[in-house]
């Protein structure tokens, strides 16, 4: 596995145009992450039209935007809450090893049934993305989840992040939402340092297996350190429908891209 990943990545080569595609991305991707989510529908994307495997793509891109989400969360420090009933510490373990597990199911998942089903998680993470926040306030007013389904959620939200990770954040501020925890500001610095520690499981696995794309990984990652930093600071200026609606915009338009690549 490591000798094929080593020959792929040797011959894979970028012109200015693809860097300049690449860094852009990885900063827009890092602002997304930092205020609403949704920053692995630039990235993704970005890697895969510039012609690297949509595998090592998926790989390449959880390297690259992890440590933006901690630049982010350094930003936020100040601003962490804590989770009445449930340790943090307890969150992030189940997460991790909910990370580890779907990182290894991408790591042995054929890379044609892959490809194959891309376009349906794109579109499957764009639909909870757009009406997850919509209908979890309802939900919320019928349904009364304790701490241990708390955390088994979260062990599923680990495998998705580790698998694919297509707006997890918006994901997870939704599954949030039905434990009455609705304040986005208050809980958004929470949401996006269990990210970026849960990535750290992934990021592992990824480098262990040798499938990462180092040049554009590297290159996204200052990229997504900048955006991340940078959206955090400013996100207050921000509204934060204008940023949600660009997402979704974005969303939609790579999706149906994908879609039609499968034509």
């Amino acid at each position: 596995m490591l000798v094929h990943c080593s020959i792929v990545i040797c011959h894979l080569s970028f012109s200015m145009a693809a860097y300049l595609l690449l860094i852009c991305s990885a900063f827009g991707a890092g602002v997304m992450n930092s205020i609403a989510g949704g920053g692995s529908f630039l990235t993704f994307p970005a890697l895969v039209f510039t012609g690297v495997a949509p595998i090592l793509a998926n790989a390449s891109s959880t390297v690259a935007l992890f440590p933006g989400a901690l630049a982010s969360a350094w930003a936020f420090r100040k601003d962490l809450t804590s989770f009445q009933g449930v340790s943090f510490k307890a969150l992030l373990v189940v997460a991790l090893a909910g990370a580890v597990v779907g990182a290894l199911l991408l790591l042995y998942t054929p890379e044609r049934l892959f490809d194959a089903i891309i376009p349906w998680l794109l579109l499957a993470s764009t639909l909870i993305f757009i009406f997850a926040p919509r209908r979890a306030p309802l939900r919320q007013q019928v349904v009364r989840i304790r701490p241990v389904p708390f955390l088994l959620v979260h062990f599923f939200l680990g495998i998705y992040t580790g698998y694919f990770g297509g707006a997890v954040g918006l994901i997870t501020l939704a599954v949030w939402s039905l434990f009455g925890l609705t304040d986005i500001k208050a809980v958004n610095p929470n949401k996006i340092l269990l990210g970026g520690l849960t990535n750290t499981a992934a990021v592992a696995c990824f480098i262990i297996a040798g499938k990462v794309v180092w040049t554009p990984s590297l290159i996204m990652l200052v990229g997504a350190v900048a955006g991340g930093y940078t959206g955090a600071r400013f996100s207050r200026r921000l509204s934060h429908q204008t940023v949600r609606g660009a997402v979704i915009a974005i969303s939609i338009v790579v999706t149906i891209v994908f879609f039609l690549r499968k034509t």
